[in-house]
């Protein structure tokens, strides 16, 4: 069990979920809460099928948000996303399930999330969402995913 309040699986031997649904994505306090700043979550190496074919689809995703009470436990995240590995669902409703499972969750200040995915017959779906405006005086810097000419 880990010392860090609302962290159940940091420290600990835990297993991938079998699906988002069953992916336990916890929550632990900001130390900042009065403080706007982005923290940024990069999954270079995202997985999902499609729920056609089965093949698997590959994504670069990069979260932003603007914490307010609650930071996102990053082991917790990495499961969360893990588990899409075998999970069937369209670019689209992956990347705003992501999106709106973290806005539900941590009800942050803003959040941002870009979903740039690799080609599935020769065209690239890119998904975006954000919850609103960017708060006032944040530096929000690009997410560094370049616009598709083989991603990289």
């Amino acid at each position: 069990m880990s010392d860090v309040p609302g962290a159940t699986q940091l420290g600990q031997q835990t297993a991938l979920p079998a699906s988002p649904e069953e992916a336990d994505l916890e929550r632990v306090a900001n130390p900042h809460p009065g403080t706007d700043y982005v923290a940024r979550f990069t999954a270079p190496e995202f997985t999902s099928l499609c729920p056609v074919t089965g093949q698997p689809d590959f994504a670069h995703i990069v979260i932003d948000y603007v914490p307010g009470e609650w930071l996102v436990e990053s082991k917790s995240l990495k499961l969360y996303l893990g588990s899409f590995r075998n999970h069937g669902a369209f670019h689209e409703d992956c990347t705003i399930a992501i999106a709106k499972r973290l806005a539900d969750l941590l009800k942050p200040k803003w959040l941002r999330i870009g979903g740039y995915w690799y080609p599935r017959g020769g065209i690239p779906i890119d998904v975006f969402w954000q919850t609103g405006d960017v708060p006032q005086g944040v530096w929000l810097p690009d997410q560094g995913v370049p616009a598709y000419r083989g991603r990289g």
